[in-house]
């Protein structure tokens, strides 16, 4: 696995970033970069499972590993969701999982410093880099513009 890093700084409050990367229908907004109509059910709290899935309900099944208010979100992914049914058992389910998606939150003077580490398959790196720069870019307009 690679651990690919992601960073930037929003003239915002830690606060207003966490709401705004968090909340369903936000979530909804800044993640249609990766898909439109991009979704999660379940809860943000420690221990919770959650899944992260597009329009047709297919996705990925996690476990929040961690969640510290304002500091820190570690996501755990556990495998694929296809028609209703977890899949953390197949082969290609354990070529990559488990996998950690961790979301750091820094309160400074400029506002929040946001980083971003997903673990990846090498030949995933290219596919999810440009998304993540458009989808924290999206993230960073939409906490400014409030």
């Amino acid at each position: 696995m690679k651990t690919l890093e992601f960073k930037t700084t929003i003239a915002a409050p830690v606060s207003l970033v966490w709401e705004t990367m968090l909340s369903p229908d936000t979530y909804r907004q800044w993640t249609s970069v990766f898909e439109e109509g991009s979704y999660y059910e379940g809860t943000w709290e420690k221990g919770s499972k959650i899944y992260f899935l597009n329009p047709t309900g297919a996705g990925m099944v996690a476990k929040v590993a961690e969640n510290k208010l304002h500091e820190l979100i570690s996501i755990l992914m556990l495998g694929f969701v296809a028609q209703g049914i977890e899949d953390t058992e197949s082969e290609d389910a354990k070529a990559w999982a488990p996998a950690f998606e961790n979301y750091y939150f820094k309160s400074t003077d400029e506002g929040t410093d946001l980083r971003v580490t997903i673990e990846v398959l090498p030949e995933h790196e290219d596919m999810m880099t440009q998304p993540w720069l458009r989808a924290l870019e999206l993230l960073k307009s939409m906490c400014e513009g409030r």
